[in-house]
């Protein structure tokens, strides 16, 4: 392997392309997960390989927490924006139910095309494990879902280790309600709100869908996209989960299970799990486990074939479906975790134009 694709790439490429690369793919990704990425993916792979590979080691290649905070512009997704200042964006904050503020960042769309609202609203949770992301992580995700012609509203909730895991739940609630009854200052219509989010995000947003169907809260949609079990977390070993898909990839490029058990170390140390569960509903750690099925808001979840959590997403939308619910499911074929922030990709634009649909579809715009 020297500065191209090699045979089993190309052959499931159907083409043969040129890479800049100082070590070969197949020293860095497994043989039986390499013919089926998609080649734009192992192009940008290879051109970013140094990074990938330091990300793809065991504990000790990954970089402290500290180090992480000091440093935060070297370990920012591909797709970060800073989008302070933009036309059409305003930062707020929301008053959380235990005295703290939670930023988010307000994007409505351009009035020239979408008209004067009041709008429907979307609400997005980044992801980044439980421990990394802010409001520039999505941005240019929430630029493009604007064009959908509603507000979307991208909630910096908090992270951990610093804040107690299911903190970041509790965020998601109060920025929820807070949405709903600051209608008029946010020209929104509160009748017509979404949820979404990605990894950690997606998580999130399941949990909000079963407390905003308990509370009387009327959802358009859900829509969740590469989503976690976070029990996953808290796994001794990769061999733990029920999931083939977790087995399979447990070696991937983008998600491996050492970056797995990075999160889990830093959201659910297993000296700190039993105070944990005792905090929290046992189903907000696996949304799989809710108790109740039924009457839950339209769903749309998102899988990535090449993803160690593919089959937990595509589990949960089984369940919406057995529970009675509108349920839209799509797995992304030859794609890793988090390729929706690789904007050399075709589908990642795929799943932008994705994301507009469905959210004009659920809020009625066409």
């Amino acid at each position: 392997m020297d500065s191209t694709l090699n045979a089993a790439a190309a052959t499931a490429a159907g083409e043969t392309t040129a890479l800049k690369s100082s070590q070969s793919l197949d020293d860095l990704i497994e043989e039986h997960i390499l013919p089926r990425l998609d080649p734009e993916f192992l192009e940008y792979f290879a051109n970013t390989q140094a990074r990938a590979a330091a990300q793809s080691g065991e504990g000790p290649s990954y970089p402290s927490i500290q180090d992480v905070r000091a440093h935060p512009e070297q370990y920012r997704a591909p797709c970060a924006l800073d989008t302070a200042g933009y036309p059409g964006v305003t930062d707020l904050a929301c008053p959380s139910q235990d005295g703290s503020s939670i930023p988010v960042r307000i994007y409505h769309p351009d009035g020239v095309t979408h008209g004067t609202g009041p709008f429907p609203v979307h609400l997005n949770f980044h992801g980044g494990g439980f421990v990394l992301g802010d409001l520039e992580t999505e941005a240019t995700l929430c630029l493009n879902m604007r064009e959908a012609g509603v507000v979307v509203v991208d909630v910096d909730y908090r992270l951990c280790p610093e804040n107690t895991w299911g903190k970041c739940i509790q965020d998601g609630w109060d920025v929820l309600r807070w949405v709903r009854e600051s209608a008029s200052q946010l020209n929104i219509n509160p009748t017509s709100v979404s949820i979404g989010g990605i990894s950690a995000g997606g998580h999130i947003c399941l949990v909000l869908q079963h407390m905003a169907r308990d509370a009387g809260i009327p959802l358009k949609l859900c829509m969740a996209s590469v989503t976690p079990a976070t029990r996953g977390l808290s796994y001794t070993y990769y061999t733990d989960s029920p999931f083939p898909s977790f087995h399979e990839f447990h070696r991937g490029p983008v998600l491996p299970w050492a970056r797995i058990k990075y999160f889990g170390r830093l959201c659910m140390p297993p000296e700190k799990l039993p105070e944990l569960q005792n905090l929290w509903p046992s189903w907000w750690f696996e949304p799989l486990e809710a108790p109740n099925w039924h009457n839950l808001c339209d769903t749309f979840i998102r899988t990535a074939e090449v993803d160690p959590l593919r089959d937990e997403g595509e589990a949960y939308a089984m369940k919406l479906v057995a529970g009675g619910n509108k349920v839209t499911l799509k797995r992304y074929l030859g794609c890793p975790h988090t390729f929706m922030y690789i904007d050399s990709m075709k589908r990642k634009h795929e799943y932008d134009r994705d994301a507009i649909v469905a959210l004009r579809t659920a809020h009625g715009l066409g």
